[in-house]
């Protein structure tokens, strides 16, 4: 049995938190990869996991191990991939970490139409909201909606991204026009939980200079597309994406306000670590999702 075997075999172990669930995910026995990961301590002459019939952890030369072992094996898969690059047909897995608020909106199709149009490759598709970890958590690619800051991870813009404060027109009615970002907070709002801001909202002057304003409400939710609803409902304003207010707004449910005060510095990016050889299937990726949000983009724009 060679080393290279024994070595994913434990990679595939610590990944899935356990030699059942590696078991399940790669379709060999659980007694085959115990077999092989003690195969590997032996070759090593050290003890790599924890294990008892309850708990499952790593060593402190587990960690190390494992550190640099899924280097190595990424480098070699991307080699591979490498080589491969010229063939249409990609095959093997795609690990992608995406915000709910992503997975969730119409331009969540932009993975289900990837997916469609390369039937042999299989999406991973883990909906989290926090910045995962690429590296250390296994991740060939992650859709993030960010200010884009410095980083050792390379980033492709796929697109642009705008918030929306939303109010229903019955609302507006009651209240009265709203000129200035500094009167939402006497006013009821929708808190969405899932957003950086939370209560303290952004905006920038006419001079282009930050400024916050607290906001508070009755209801406080986890999702911008509740906040959408309960905007609708006349239950408060709502800060949300673009993308997430976009049908409330075409249908009038809902309006914008304070456009003018938004600010513009943020982007819907595709990352993935720097490697020296880019796998054919994260390159097919983000070629794909940069050309499905262009069209996208322009077919907007041809409706308005």
């Amino acid at each position: 049995m060679d080393t290279l075997t024994r070595i994913r075999a434990y990679i595939d172990v610590v990944d899935a938190e356990g030699f059942s669930a590696a078991s399940r995910k790669v379709g060999k026995s659980k007694a085959l990869l115990s077999k092989y990961v003690r195969e590997l301590e032996d070759e090593l002459g050290a003890l790599l996991l924890n294990r008892t019939t309850r708990q499952f952890s790593m060593t402190e030369a587990g960690h190390t191990y494992y550190r640099t072992a899924s280097e190595i094996l990424k480098e070699i898969d991307n080699l591979a991939d490498l080589v491969r690059e010229n063939n249409t047909d990609l095959k093997g897995r795609l690990k992608i970490s995406a915000p709910r608020t992503f997975v969730d909106a119409e331009i969540g199709q932009s993975l289900i139409d990837f997916g469609r149009e390369h039937p042999e490759l299989l999406l991973e598709i883990v909906s989290d909201d926090r910045f995962v970890d690429l590296v250390e958590e296994g991740f060939d690619v992650a859709i993030r909606i960010t200010r884009l800051e410095d980083s050792m991870l390379i980033a492709r813009k796929l697109g642009d991204f705008h918030l929306k404060i939303c109010v229903s027109p019955d609302f507006l009615e009651r209240t009265g026009p709203i000129a200035h970002p500094s009167e939402l907070s006497r006013l009821p709002c929708v808190i969405d939980t899932n957003g950086k801001s939370h209560s303290n909202w952004r905006f920038v002057d006419a001079k282009g200079t930050g400024f916050s304003v607290p906001v508070t409400g009755q209801i406080e939710v986890n999702s911008p597309s509740s906040a959408v609803r309960a905007a609708a409902s006349g239950l408060g304003i709502a800060q949300v994406p673009e993308f997430i207010a976009r049908s409330g707004l075409e249908n009038g449910k809902i309006v914008s306000i304070l456009d003018d005060y938004l600010p513009s510095d943020r982007g819907i990016y595709a990352i993935y670590p720097h490697r020296r050889y880019l796998p054919a299937k994260v390159r097919t990726f983000v070629d794909f999702l940069h050309a499905w949000f262009k069209k996208n983009a322009n077919d907007a724009e041809a409706r308005h």
